[in-house]
């Protein structure tokens, strides 16, 4: 798979591609869930079909967080390098990621097809049902059908539902955000997951005897529920599973902090400082709460721990 950035105004120069013309899927994707995967596997079995180049079109940083309609944007369930990730594991051979500032967000419908689909040699363009570019919002998937007659085809994907309900990423930042981490696994088509880089903390769970990994994280990531979760981590090649702290540690802190993710890994003594971790969130546990003293905090995460050990082993 091949990534190239793109600028607007977008120049020839800026575009490699091999010889056949492009199937793309068009859209954001943060999150690359169920719904986003069938409108790139829609331009995937398209390009197979007709001996095209698949291909996807993404938008960094998220439009809505350049154009004010959203604070909460400038966090993702997906950065672009996880994303880019998930694209290759679909099988896409081109992923065009088009930097989105107010420029970019101010073209036409009509330039958006002239000056990007044309230029590289789109033929078949797949959206889902809600997609919209240009100015404002204007383009639709029926505006784009009429902008791309005749030379380019269009393929529109319907809402993609489970339990009756659509799957969106609005939906899945609230289940996240409510702590409802096996519905947000469900609707993603795998586990959450968060990475970043293991940092020296206040070494306080290692005179308790679990001695954590804590996080700093690689992307400005949706804030997810407070609290403790049974999480799986990938350190390069190998896989550990644990239980994961989110939260502000009220137990030693009285004032508020900027909260923290600090992972005890089952079975795991190494000094990782400095490496790059992966974490999967797979049920939570309970809400993060103050102790008494220390003792009683001990004898609650031997418990977190116990639990999450055992629900490890009936999977």
């Amino acid at each position: 798979m091949k990534i190239i950035t793109l600028t607007y105004p977008i120049s020839p120069n800026d575009i490699e591609l091999d010889d056949r013309p492009l199937s793309i899927a068009l859209g954001h994707f943060d999150g690359v869930h169920r719904g986003h995967q069938q409108v790139i596997n829609k331009a995937i079995s398209t390009a197979k079909a007709k001996g095209l180049s698949s291909a996807v079109m993404t938008f960094d940083p998220h439009p809505k967080a350049i154009l004010g309609q959203g604070e909460q944007y400038a966090q993702c369930l997906t950065p672009l390098s996880t994303k880019t990730k998930l694209f290759e594991q679909l099988g896409v051979d081109y992923v065009f990621v088009v930097r989105f500032d107010l420029q970019f967000a101010g073209i036409t419908p009509k330039a958006f097809v002239d000056q990007l689909l044309h230029q590289l040699k789109v033929v078949n363009v797949t959206v889902g049902f809600d997609f919209r570019f240009g100015a404002k919002g204007a383009g639709t998937p029926e505006v784009l059908v009429q902008l791309c007659e005749p030379n380019i085809h269009v393929d529109m994907v319907e809402a993609f539902m489970i339990d009756e309900a659509k799957v969106s990423s609005t939906i899945i930042r609230q289940y996240l955000e409510q702590g409802n981490i096996e519905r947000a696994n469900h609707l993603l088509g795998r586990n959450f997951q968060v990475e970043g880089t293991v940092v020296q903390g206040d070494q306080r769970g290692r005179t308790i005897g679990f001695p954590t990994a804590n996080l700093r994280l690689a992307a400005p990531y949706l804030t997810i529920r407070l609290g403790v979760y049974a999480v799986i981590a990938h350190l390069g090649e190998r896989t550990f599973y644990g239980v994961l702290n989110h939260g502000m540690k009220p137990t030693f802190y009285a004032e508020d902090i900027v909260p923290v993710m600090e992972a005890h890994l089952f079975d795991f003594s190494e000094d990782i400082y400095g490496e790059h971790i992966v974490i999967e969130f797979v049920t939570f546990i309970r809400p993060e709460q103050r102790f008494a003293g220390i003792n009683e905090l001990i004898a609650q995460i031997k418990q977190d721990a116990d639990h999450v050990k055992t629900l490890f082993s009936q999977t």
